[in-house]
């Protein structure tokens, strides 16, 4: 199935919870500009899009990825979700995506680099700090912002940090951004755990070791979770009595994945999946649990750190399992959050301390966790996404309200 025609399927079960109009359906689900065109860099000739999903709140934001399997279909969806991520999270954002169809790995920087400013060549005169905000997503990083940003200035003219987050420190960029996806989950599951009150040594399994599955697992190791298995793209490691997180990734840094770490038993990501664990962090890719795998799922509790890693189907299996999904636009907005500051900052010209911006972070992921396991508890029969997904398409709806372009 499409991710596209999953995210459709959820509204449809949403709308009558809401008692939404069809053409307020309409416009949650309809994105304000698709843009597509083909890089070429050397003798490679690429796919990359931009789309920006709605601005009735304020301009696009969203990052953007390099995957071989980048499709519009993906874009599409994941601007969707920033839509409501950056709705739910209080902060003044529509929703925006994009992504170049390629393998970046093995990639030296000279080739990233072209690759980089060829989009921002093909793309910039959409792009700015008032119109559409760009930041790192899958296989991006501060260097390829700081790339991206130094060729929009030169296409512009004139200097604008805002235009993009994430982006080197030299740069303007906000030193709380490198974890804070990870950080924001991290506050959502101790929140999680405390409603749910879970007070011995949870036990978690950590799909996905990339910047936000390895630094979620050392903040959780370090809070005294016992953290039994871990994966990447190659495999995973698994340890009944619990990792050493340091050692797995200084593991995965020397030798490339975490597989070659001496101590753990080799696992498969669907092993992982399937394990038996208080929390199950999904920090990989969409489409993880499908309905293929969902009724093997034994975890208590799943985070999502990924966009997506859940699918329409799956959602009502493990829901009848009782197992309750944090979703993603609530489990991995500390990104789009900190993005946030870092573009005020930008905007403003002045630096935050960053014990005032944690706890900012903090006030805001708590305030959203709090909002929507209150709608999730007075509501009975709905789970914690569609409590999510209620409240941030009510916010939408009430900007485009204010518009006028909804009666």
């Amino acid at each position: 199935m499409a991710i596209f025609d999953s995210i459709k399927k959820r509204i449809e079960l949403i709308q009558p919870l809401m008692g939404l109009s069809d053409a307020e359906v309409k416009t949650i689900l309809k994105p304000v500009a698709i843009r597509k065109t083909t890089l070429k860099v050397g003798s490679e000739n690429m796919s990359a899009w931009r789309v920006i999903h709605n601005e009735a709140i304020g301009p696009g934001k969203g990052g953007i990825r390099y995957h071989q399997n980048v499709s519009e279909d993906e874009v599409r969806s994941l601007a969707f979700w920033m839509a409501l991520k950056n709705s739910l999270a209080g902060i003044p954002y529509g929703g925006a995506k994009g992504g170049i169809k390629f393998n970046p790995k093995g990639k030296d920087d000279k080739f990233l680099e072209k690759v980089s400013r060829a989009y921002i060549d093909a793309f910039y005169k959409y792009l700015g700090q008032d119109k559409d905000i760009p930041a790192p997503d899958v296989y991006t990083s501060p260097k390829i912002m700081g790339w991206m940003l130094d060729e929009f200035e030169r296409k512009v003219g004139h200097h604008e940090p805002g235009m993009i987050t994430g982006k080197p420190i030299a740069l303007g960029g906000c030193e709380l951004r490198g974890d804070a996806t990870a950080h924001g989950a991290f506050i959502i599951i101790k929140e999680l755990l405390h409603h749910v009150q879970i007070s011995k040594r949870p036990t978690v399994a950590v799909q996905g070791f990339g910047n936000a599955g390895a630094n979620l697992a050392k903040m959780l190791h370090k809070e005294g979770f016992k953290v039994l298995a871990v994966s990447d793209s190659k495999g995973g490691i698994y340890d009944p009595d619990g990792l050493d997180v340091q050692g797995v990734e200084e593991a995965k840094a020397n030798a490339g994945s975490v597989i070659n770490y001496s101590k753990g038993k080799v696992i498969s990501n669907d092993d992982l999946l399937e394990m038996d664990v208080e929390v199950l962090a999904l920090a990989a890719l969409e489409n993880q649990i499908t309905k293929k795998n969902a009724a093997k799922i034994r975890a208590k509790y799943i985070v999502e750190l990924a966009n997506g890693p859940v699918d329409e189907e799956a959602d009502e299996i493990l829901h009848s399992k009782k197992i309750m999904v944090v979703p993603d636009i609530l489990a991995n907005s500390g990104g789009v959050v900190v993005s946030y500051f870092e573009w005020a900052q930008n905007r403003a010209g002045n630096i935050l301390d960053m014990e005032y911006l944690e706890k900012k972070l903090f006030d805001i992921m708590e305030s959203a966790w709090h909002r929507v396991y209150e709608l999730y508890m007075e509501k009975k029969n709905i789970d914690l996404r569609m409590a999510a997904y209620i409240i941030a398409i009510k916010r939408i709806l009430d900007a485009e309200k204010a518009r006028g372009n909804l009666k």
